[in-house]
């Protein structure tokens, strides 16, 4: 198997590419969209586990999908479960052998979708839907048969309810123009998509800085001085003047040496190679050397291996012929230090950058500025006043987020992990991208947003993301993110009341919304549309109106409010809490809300109608059920609660019963025993014992609460065992994935701990007892009050509650 670069790799007959990245975010489900090119049998493989490089599909013992497109030799269509045939169609998604075709495969829980084209989810060509679906199926592997089979541009997006595309560009519509103008377009200004590349100005005299005399016609080939500075070790004497004198060379050479350095690829008559080995050695191309100079050794070892009457076709070792390449400067000879210290020292550069109320932020060239953005090119070659200026002012643009662009144009990547408010930077990147037609760089953005998207940050990006058609895929990600938090995102910040009216509509009617009570979202409805500094309930809202006129209070939106309320559950709130709203101030003056007041105090009094009736007289599916804490050992806990079988049956341990597990810092043993902390049973000795984690001492309790649970913690009760080794310095915690932890507690020098067989409860406040989690746990952070086993941590009772899912 050779990879040839990052996003491009051949794999060998019988072998298969496994990489780390490759790998649903959430196991059963995830889409890989990538590119190939195959004679047959383009073959992707989806396990739990990473596979081998020698790992092949037919020897798997383990539970894998596998997707066989162009199998039987091109003529057919496999989806294979554990090795065992589920589909074969024939002439569906063949495979392409002149040319990279695009494609993109699907799974959700155990439905396999395939389509082809470049923006995943759509052109479905095949949908199967295993009748026992494996939903742990996570990591991705691509493969082949008894050919090569070559991949690149392979990523791997979540998947959303609508399944729209991240990738689309700006302009998402059908095109339905006439061909030949977009022909004329291409003519004009080349293919500004960031694949045509810097092929479009190879021998143009648009934006050229100096030109070649060749020949003894002494013909006049334009070139971009940048361009040619940045290829190898190119000689910079030479570009002292804007005339290069090279007489003794015929035009095809410089043709063929200009196409290597634009494009990476070249070809030439055999009986010139010597010429443009000399040409490029000349000038410093040494990847041109190299190139020729292997050519022509193979053809002094085999010289059948040349048809005489053919070109000689050469290729920069990282660069794909034929494929439209990768994105400047990348897969080019290009010296990539070289051409971003011209950037910093203005060397070459033939315009000055500036920012209206910024001033002067970048010397740059003209050639790069116009090769990634389609709206610069037209700046510079339309006869506006920048077409003749070696100035340019822009307005409204961030400097700081317009500097990183610039960067990346001469680099192809950019880094923000060390940038303080990334996630704005990423907003105003992204919209920078949009502005300037940058495609690249937008699915770049776009794509790191997309990892870092979490209840924290989704207000943010909400207030800017729906004003770009071309981040549907964000957008709709952000606001299921903040329906499944929506306690926290209305409850830790102001943020969500500068939402607009259409994206908080859609994130209050959305089928996943998951909120404690329904008070919540009355309160998050009155609150946006008060818009006030600081959060507060309904009655707050009730007694301004005591004072204030509703217009005063809400303003231009109190038509949306009105339109808002009927999204509130009313019938799910408790009765004496609905007699209350019936007489308050909100009732008397808002018509809407004294409706919808009476008709839930109707229903509950008459009786709820049945099952299958209206929507806000139904429970919310994803609701959580509140378990308080009322007084210590009680039995109104989770524990508890799961051990009924969730309320179904008599109590019965549930780790004895696997509906929960326990696991401490060290190994199970007689005193260290996971079903004495769920047990109703008093235990004079449990305890947790020291390991060491991150360098330091320390001991643990942890609840795996199961894999369809989670619980927004808000109480928890521990019982100390009959020893004195009482807690000072502990934490609880909380996890998704019971690896990465956050705090819900510190507790510092607590002394509530003081006699054995002790209970204490304690109550988690904050933003984050807002947040579900899977796994708790109590970790010891200092010594307890025993000196001769200080890191024991004996607790033999753990009781957690909360609202659980």
């Amino acid at each position: 198997m050779e990879k040839k670069q990052k996003k491009f790799l051949t794999v060998a007959p019988f072998e298969c590419a496994w990489r780390d990245d490759l790998r649903f975010k959430e196991a059963g489900r995830g889409c890989v969209a990538f590119e190939a090119f195959a004679h047959n049998d383009v073959t992707v493989v989806f396990r739990e586990q990473l596979g081998s490089q020698h790992y092949h599909y037919k020897r798997d013992n383990s539970p894998h999908y596998t997707v066989i497109i162009g199998s039987h030799r091109n003529r057919r269509l496999k989806i294979e479960v554990d090795g065992i045939t589920a589909v074969d169609e024939a002439g569906l998604g063949l495979c392409c052998s002149s040319a990279f075709q695009s494609y993109w495969i699907s799974v959700c829980d155990g439905l396999i979708s395939i389509g082809k084209g470049r923006y995943p989810f759509q052109n479905l060509v095949f949908q199967w839907l295993d009748a026992k679906p494996n939903c742990s199926v996570q990591y991705v592997g691509l493969s082949s048969w008894d050919k090569h089979v070559g991949y690149r541009n392979v990523n791997v997006l979540p998947l959303t309810h609508n399944h729209i595309s991240l990738w689309k560009h700006v302009d998402c519509g059908d095109y339905t123009g006439d061909d030949d103008m977009e022909e004329d377009f291409r003519n004009e200004f080349g293919n500004f998509d960031n694949h045509q590349g810097l092929g479009s100005f190879l021998e143009s005299w648009e934006l050229s800085d100096v030109y070649f005399i060749v020949g003894k016609e002494e013909r006049a080939v334009p070139a971009h001085k940048v361009i040619l500075a940045t290829a190898d070790n190119f000689d910079l004497s030479l570009l002292d003047q804007d005339v290069i004198l090279i007489k003794d060379v015929s035009y095809p050479v410089l043709c063929a040496f200009l196409r290597f350095i634009y494009s990476g690829f070249t070809q030439v008559p055999e009986s010139l190679l010597s010429s443009l080995r000399d040409l490029s050695l000349r000038f410093g191309v040494t990847s041109l050397v190299k190139q020729c100079e292997e050519v022509i050794e193979r053809f002094k070892l085999n010289k059948k291996l040349f048809d005489s009457g053919k070109n000689v076709e050469i290729s920069y070792p990282s660069s794909q012929p034929h494929c439209g390449g990768a994105a400047f400067p990348l897969g080019l000879p290009v010296n990539v230090q070289r051409l971003e210290q011209f950037l910093l020292t203005g060397a070459f550069s033939d315009v000055d950058v500036s920012i209206e109320g910024h001033g002067h932020v970048a010397r740059a060239h003209k050639v790069i500025l116009g090769l990634w953005s389609l709206p610069f090119m037209k700046m510079f070659t339309n006869g506006m006043s920048e077409s003749v200026s070696s100035e340019v002012c822009l307005k409204d643009v961030s400097p700081m987020a317009f500097k990183i662009m610039i960067n990346y144009f001469y680099s192809g990547g950019f880094n923000l992990e060390d940038t303080v408010d990334s996630n704005i930077l990423l907003l105003e990147l992204v919209l920078l991208a949009d502005q300037f037609g940058v495609s690249l760089l937008h699915q770049d953005c776009c794509k790191t947003l997309l990892e870092r998207l979490s209840e924290g940050s989704v207000c943010l990006i909400l207030q800017v993301i729906p004003s770009i058609p071309s981040c549907k895929l964000i957008e709709e990600t952000c606001e299921r993110i903040f329906t499944m938090h929506f306690d926290y995102c209305t409850t830790a910040s102001i943020d969500f009341v500068l939402l607009d009216d259409s994206t908080f509509s859609n994130i209050l009617q959305h089928p996943d919304l998951t909120v404690t009570s329904e008070e919540r979202v009355l309160n998050a409805i009155l609150m946006w549309g008060l818009q006030p500094r600081e959060l507060s309930g309904w009655e707050v809202v009730d007694n301004m109106l005591s004072t204030t006129t509703l217009e005063d209070l809400f303003g231009a939106r109190f038509p949306s409010l009105n339109a808002l309320l009927p999204l509130v559950r009313f019938s799910l709130l408790p009765l004496f809490l609905l007699k209350k709203m019936e007489t308050s101030n909100l009732s008397m003056q808002i018509p809407t809300f004294r409706h919808l007041v009476k008709e839930a105090i109707g229903f509950l009094e008459v009786g709820l109608p049945p099952s299958g009736s209206h929507p806000k007289f139904q429970h919310r599916q994803s609701s959580f059920k509140e378990l308080q804490y009322i007084r210590d050992g009680d039995s109104n806990g989770v524990l508890y609660y799961v051990g009924t079988s969730y309320g179904k049956h008599q109590w019965v341990n549930p780790v004895l019963a696997k509906k929960i597990s326990i696991t401490a810092s060290n190994p199970t043993s007689r005193y260290t025993d996971p079903k004495v902390l769920a047990s109703r049973t008093y235990q004079g000795t449990s305890f947790a014992g020291p390991r060491i984690e991150d360098g330091r001492n320390c001991s643990w309790w942890m609840i795996d609460l199961g894999i369809d649970h989670q619980l927004m913690c808000n109480y928890y009760t521990l019982r100390q065992d009959g020893s004195k080794a009482f807690m000072r310095y502990w934490n609880f915690q909380g996890s998704c994935d019971g690896k990465n932890w956050t705090n819900l507690r510190v507790h510092e020098k607590d002394q509530t701990l003081s006699k054995p067989g002790q209970f204490a409860s304690w109550a988690v406040t904050g933003p984050n007892a807002l947040l579900p989690f899977r796994y708790f746990r109590v970790a010891l952070m200092g010594p307890t009050a025993d000196d001769i086993n200080p890191w024991m941590l004996s607790i033999c009772f753990l009781e957690l509650y909360g609202y659980f899912h």
